[in-house]
């Protein structure tokens, strides 16, 4: 290789560098910004590319001068660690195996894809885990035959309408004692989303489960938060000792968007670096599929499921209830 080709090289791999090392330094600015936390999700992209062109520029770079691309290597690890390290600590909050000694509750999210490539398998396997309730969203078009095949299985569905057309919706096989739809404009000074919620009795005691869909983190940027901030609303108004919150949250944990949910919710996530989107590649790398649950409620076991025909991965959360019956209703 000449030396004007590596010249070039050398520029390019440095430019790459420098400009994932600004994206990194944007990324902090998501604090205060819904534009600049959109960079917080596409953290482990920046993070490899810059990396990778940081060290190859390096290398092709004389001694004396390798210290630009070695500094931009340290400030996009810097930024990622200060994002995504908090998901991958160990907690002793959330157990992912931890045997159960009493009835469970098992909870069934899936994202089951408008386009989904094959419907059959996507029925078969829900049916399969004899889920006591399902959450599903973009339950339509090419997935409608999922829908229709859950009906027998599960006889009463709660939409984000109620009991009209929507495709983000609960399933079970009790009848809820109560419900609302939240994708409407009667409830004054909140902006209307694709969720809903069910409440159940159970012999165990009561317990609420929210579905929900949010918009995509660029669109517009700043929406998901509006949109989390409306549902935080709602859930106030709802015991949360007993309540399972699960949905497609188009929002990955290292975002500002969902450490403020976490925050402000009141509720646990049970799902931590479980990475579920995109499954129609090799191997997911965004985990933005999430399942949360009171302090009612203990984790029996977190799992994701396999590759269906949707472009996301399901995931299969079991609880068991630790409060007594009838603390939920208190909770109100």
């Amino acid at each position: 290789m000449s030396q004007v080709l590596i010249l070039i090289l050398r520029a390019l791999l440095l430019i790459a560098a420098l400009l994932c090392a600004g994206v990194a330094i944007a990324a902090q600015g998501g604090r205060f910004s819904g534009r600049l936390d959109v960079l917080t999700h596409l953290t482990p992209l920046w993070l490899t590319a810059g990396v990778l062109s940081a060290l190859a520029a390096a290398a092709l770079t004389p001694d004396r001068y390798r210290t630009i691309p070695l500094l931009a290597a340290i400030v996009t690890c810097t930024s990622a660690i200060l994002l995504m390290a908090p998901e991958f600590r160990p907690t002793k909050i959330n157990p992912q195996i931890n045997p159960s000694t009493g009835p469970t509750l098992k909870v069934l999210q899936f994202n089951v894809w408008q386009d989904n490539t094959d419907p059959a398998a996507t029925l078969a396997w829900i049916l399969a885990q004899d889920a006591d309730v399902v959450v599903l969203e973009e339950s339509k078009h090419r997935s409608r035959s999922v829908l229709l095949g859950l009906y027998e299985a599960y006889p009463y569905r709660v939409t984000c309408t109620g009991t009209g057309p929507c495709s983000t919706m609960i399933l079970s096989k009790k009848p809820p004692v109560d419900f609302k739809g939240l994708q409407t404009r009667d409830i004054p000074g909140r902006r209307p989303i694709a969720a809903a919620w069910a409440r159940f009795d159970d012999p165990a005691g009561p317990y609420t489960v929210v579905a929900l869909h949010l918009t995509w983190p660029m669109m517009p940027p700043g929406l998901q938060k509006l949109q989390l901030a409306s549902l935080n609303a709602t859930l106030d108004e709802l015991p949360k000792d007993r309540m399972i919150l699960a949905g497609d949250f188009n929002s990955t944990p290292w975002s500002f968007a969902l450490r403020g949910m976490d925050r402000r919710s009141g509720l646990i996530r049970r799902t931590r670096a479980l990475a579920s989107w995109p499954a129609t590649q090799p191997f997911p790398v965004l985990p933005i599929d999430q399942v949360y649950a009171g302090a009612g409620w203990r984790t029996v076991s977190v799992t994701r499921g396999p590759k269906l025909g949707s472009d996301h991965y399901p995931v299969v959360v079991v609880l068991e209830p630790v409060s007594p019956r009838g603390r939920d209703v208190a909770a109100r």
